[in-house]
C-alpha cells in the first residue's frame, strides 16, 4: 500500500512516501521568507504548497494515480475526537475559510484533497487533529462564563509516543493514565486516560518555550495590553516570548551550548523552563489522583539533557519518566491511514 504523508508547518512542509508502515523516502520542503511573503494569508499558500508536493512526487517517480491513500496533519477544527476524518469539501472549507485559529496545519486537508483528486479520487484523510477535544466537563472551566478552555495540544505526536512507550514497556495504554509533554517550539502536554485525552496544558497555558511566553499571569497580560497593545501581547505568544524575549534567540541548541559553557543566565532560563513544565505535569497528575503509569518527555527539545533532567528530578515521584526525543508524526500519520485502509479503524465525517 503506497501512502503519501503531508505535514505542513509554518515555514516548511514535511512529505513522505510509505509502503504500508515502512518509510521509503521523506523530505522537508523549506519555504523561504520571500516565498511566504508573497501571500497575505495562510489559505493563499495552498496552490504553492500543492505544487511543491507534486514536485516531490515527481522527484521520486510517483504520480498521484500511483498512490493508494493520502493522509495529512489535521488542523484547527471545531472540537473533534482522536483518529481519522475523511477529507471532503466540508472539512477543507472549514479549515481554510472558518478555522478556529489560523495555522499552517489547516492547509493539510486541502493539499491532500488536491492530490487525491488528481489521482482519480484516491481516499484522503486527516489524522489526530490539533483540536482533538475529549476534555471532561470539569476540565472545561476557565473561570469566565462563555470562555471555556480549549483543547489544543500536540495530539499527533503525543498519542504516537504514548503508544510506542506502552508497547515497549509492556502496559495497556487503553487502561492506563499517561502524561505526555511535547517540548518543542511550543510546550504542550496532555493526560491520556484509557486512550482519551481528558485534560491538557496548552502552549499558552503552561511553560514558556523557545519563542512562546506560555501562561502569562493575567495582571501582567493586562499591563502589556495597555502599554504595548493587544497585538504585542499576542506576538509574545507566537514568536516573541520565551528564549527570544530573554536571550534574543529561539535556537534551543545555542541556549544549551551557552549553559554548558558556563553562561549562568542561559542555564537559569533553561532550568526555569523545566521548572514550569514540571509544575504543569504535576497539575495534570492531580486529575487522576496521582495514578500515573508513565510520564513521557518528547519533542525536539527533549534532546536537551539539562532540560529533561530538570523536569525528571521534580516529577519522578509521580511515576516513571521516559524520554523519547524527537517526534513520530510522519509515522503516526502513515500508520493511522494504513489502519483505516485495512478496516482496523473507521474514519469519521466532520459534521456541520
Amino acid at each position: 500500500m503506497k501512502i503519501l504523508v503531508i505535514n505542513p508547518g509554518s515555514t516548511s512542509t514535511k512529505v513522505a512516501l510509505f509502503e504500508d508502515e515502512k518509510r521509503i523516502t521523506e523530505k522537508k520542503i523549506d519555504h523561504s521568507r520571500e516565498e511566504l511573503g508573497a501571500f497575505s494569508s495562510i489559505a493563499e499558500e495552498l496552490p504553492m504548497r500543492i505544487a511543491r508536493v507534486k514536485e516531490f512526487l515527481a522527484e521520486n517517480g510517483t504520480v498521484p494515480g500511483g498512490l493508494d491513500v493520502i493522509v495529512a496533519r489535521g488542523g484547527m477544527l471545531p472540537p473533534v475526537r482522536h483518529g481519522a476524518y475523511v477529507v471532503d469539501d466540508n472539512l477543507v472549507e472549514t479549515l481554510l475559510e472558518r478555522p478556529v485559529e489560523h495555522h499552517a496545519s489547516n492547509l493539510g486537508a486541502g493539499m491532500a484533497q488536491a492530490i487525491a483528486r488528481e489521482g482519480g479520487g484516491k481516499p484522503a484523510f486527516i489524522y489526530d487533529s490539533i483540536s482533538v477535544d475529549e476534555l471532561t466537563p470539569l476540565a472545561r472551566f476557565s473561570g469566565i462564563k462563555g470562555y471555556d478552555r480549549r483543547s489544543f495540544s500536540h495530539v499527533l505526536n503525543t498519542r504516537a509516543i504514548a503508544k510506542a512507550v506502552a508497547e515497549r514497556e509492556g502496559f495497556d495504554l487503553m487502561s492506563s493514565n499517561v502524561i505526555v509533554a511535547h517540548l518543542g517550539g511550543g510546550i504542550s502536554m496532555n493526560l491520556q486516560s484509557n486512550g482519551d485525552i481528558i485534560d491538557i496544558v496548552s502552549a499558552d497555558e503552561g511553560a514558556f518555550s523557545t519563542e512562546r511566553a506560555g501562561g502569562i499571569p493575567i495582571y501582567q497580560a493586562a499591563r502589556i495590553a495597555r502599554e504595548e497593545g493587544a497585538d504585542a501581547l499576542y506576538a509574545y505568544e507566537i514568536g516573541k516570548g520565551g528564549f527570544t524575549s530573554y536571550l534574543g534567540t529561539n535556537d534551543a541548541r545555542v541556549v544549551e551550548r551557552d549553559a554548558l559553557n558556563g553562561d549562568e543566565k542561559a542555564r537559569t532560563i533553561l532550568e526555569a523552563m523545566g521548572y514550569q513544565a514540571a509544575k504543569a505535569i504535576g497539575g495534570l497528575a492531580t486529575v487522576v489522583r496521582g495514578e500515573v503509569r508513565a510520564i513521557v518527555l518528547t519533542g525536539g527539545m527533549s534532546h536537551i539533557k539539562l532540560l529533561t533532567d530538570t523536569i525528571t528530578e521534580r516529577v519522578s515521584f509521580i511515576g516513571p519518566v521516559f524520554v523519547m526525543a524527537g517526534e513520530l508524526e510522519m509515522e503516526a500519520l502513515a500508520a493511522g491511514a494504513y489502519r483505516v485502509m485495512r478496516g482496523e479503524e473507521r474514519a469519521a465525517l466532520l459534521r456541520g
